[in-house]
């Protein structure tokens, strides 16, 4: 789940104007999600058919010192029509997003790009995304004002789907994507914080998600939660909000295998409202997953995470403490100001 999709909807499409809610509109035309099989390596690549898509990566990263580090690359691709097409006949607009985060600092980038011009866009074998010099991987490179990172990222697991199969249902009206993760990246390099540049290791997570309508009319934000354990299990959870909230999660095992958790059984409480950019937003949280006996306490490495891009949205790393601690990421959308 992602907001960059919002804002490459806000961008290209009749949503405009309709702020999150727009990601509950008509599919137009476009493709719809359908059960089965992943094929790969072609859904790493682009499916021009759907209306929106990311490749989406967090990094939670340490210095020698001990500093911690959040590092976020994502590239967005949306439609204009349902196909693709060379030169500026393209109907495909792309949109990325970068972010760097300190204890103290929060900075973050943007870049738009439109698509049959080679500016950006996704090949599957080999496997690379790119918008200008923003590049995905097995390494991740971007840089804006004041910031920089180039992470090499090595798959010590297996690629995850998410939901039932890969089909992550988004609302008890049915809405869903098509979500795979891979969560077992290590990752390894430098970030460069007002031009200093510090070596760095850690982990991270990559998110793959297409759709055209995976939310609810009614459905206006969402919290979403990406927890990598010390004991090698993995937690992706999210609450999607709307008159009534959807609540879904999986819980990964150490070895990869996925257990997709039933609709509610994961509880998320906000304990903690941090002032950021003129709104009131949760940085402190409790995640309760009875059936796994967690019972954690999520906290923001910094409260001000705050993204003022194109659509504005909090997102940062997060630690947990309780039964399972670890550390995480930790996007949320549409709060609004007071």
């Amino acid at each position: 789940m992602n907001v960059k999709a919002v804002a490459l909807i806000l961008l290209a499409g009749p949503a405009f104007g309709q702020g999150f809610a727009g990601l509950g509109t008509d599919v137009q035309g476009f493709a719809t999600p359908e059960r089965g099989a992943f094929q790969f390596p072609a859904d790493l690549g682009a499916h021009p058919a759907f209306r929106i898509e990311w490749w989406y990566v967090t990094a939670n990263l340490t210095a020698a010192d001990g500093t911690a580090y959040g590092a976020q690359w994502t590239l967005f691709r949306s439609a204009l029509a349902p196909f693709e097409a060379e030169g500026w006949a393209s109907p495909q607009i792309w949109l990325a997003h970068a972010a760097l985060t300190s204890e103290s600092r929060h900075l973050a980038a943007e870049r738009r790009a439109r698509g049959g011009i080679g500016q950006a866009g996704v090949t599957a074998a080999p496997f690379l995304a790119w918008i200008d010099d923003w590049q995905l991987s097995d390494r991740m490179t971007a840089e804006g004002d004041g910031f920089a990172f180039g992470l090499s990222l090595t798959a010590n697991g297996p690629l995850v789907p998410q939901g039932e199969g890969g089909y992550s249902v988004k609302s008890a009206a049915g809405q869903a994507s098509r979500y795979y993760s891979q969560p077992f990246y290590a990752a390894q390099g430098e970030v460069v914080l007002d031009g200093q540049r510090v070596p760095v290791t850690g982990t991270a997570w990559m998110d793959r998600e297409w759709s055209s309508q995976p939310l609810a009319e009614d459905q206006s934000g969402w919290d979403w939660f990406s927890l990598s354990f010390d004991d090698g299990a993995r937690l992706m959870g999210f609450r999607l909000r709307g008159a009534e909230d959807f609540v879904s999660a999986t819980w990964i095992n150490p070895d990869g295998r996925p257990e997709p958790q039933p609709p509610g059984a994961l509880r998320l409480t906000p304990l903690r409202m941090a002032k950021v950019a003129e709104r009131e937003v949760p940085v402190e949280w409790r995640l309760e997953l009875p059936a796994k006996g967690l019972d954690i306490t999520t906290r923001a490495l910094n409260d001000q995470s705050w993204n003022a891009l194109s659509v504005p949205y909090w997102e940062g790393p997060i630690r947990a403490t309780g039964t399972h601690p670890g550390r995480g990421y930790l996007e949320m959308t549409g709060y609004a100001e007071e």
